[in-house]
């Protein structure tokens, strides 16, 4: 397994995991989360990488595309705005077209709430203002 390692600390990461969180998160970003990981977070970067990446996001039954969108969803549901915008940006690199993401926002307004997607177009609305 690959290992990020200081004198503080070493966290054994998922291989397959790794490679799927910064394919779809960008290098940049995952690379900077392990850097900040110590002693109170690295189990947590070692949980959401086998788990989450190596675990869920690598299984056959979805392509990427579906997956981002269900996580936007999920993440408007829930108000984690920080997230959402980490995840459009990573939506985009999956794939999924600034309208395809609109109808996602759309239709999660109707699920998770107007007041919910009305704090994720404001999110959306700079991530896709964004200069590619």
């Amino acid at each position: 397994m690959p290992r990020v390692t200081d004198e503080q600390r070493t966290l054994d990461l998922d291989p397959d995991g790794l490679a799927v969180r910064r394919e779809v998160l960008g290098p940049d970003h995952v690379d900077a989360a392990l850097e900040r990981a110590d002693e109170i977070t690295s189990e947590f970067q070692e949980m959401i990488t086998r788990y989450a990446w190596g675990g869920i996001w690598t299984r056959p039954g979805l392509d990427r595309r579906m997956r981002s969108a269900i996580t936007i969803t999920a993440l408007v549901a829930h108000g984690h705005l920080a997230e959402l915008e980490l995840h459009l940006r990573a939506a985009l690199r999956n794939g999924l077209t600034r309208e395809e993401i609109v109808e996602v926002l759309l239709q999660s307004a109707i699920y998770c709430g107007v007041p919910a997607a009305n704090s994720a177009f404001g999110v959306a609305r700079r991530v896709l203002n964004e200069p590619s």
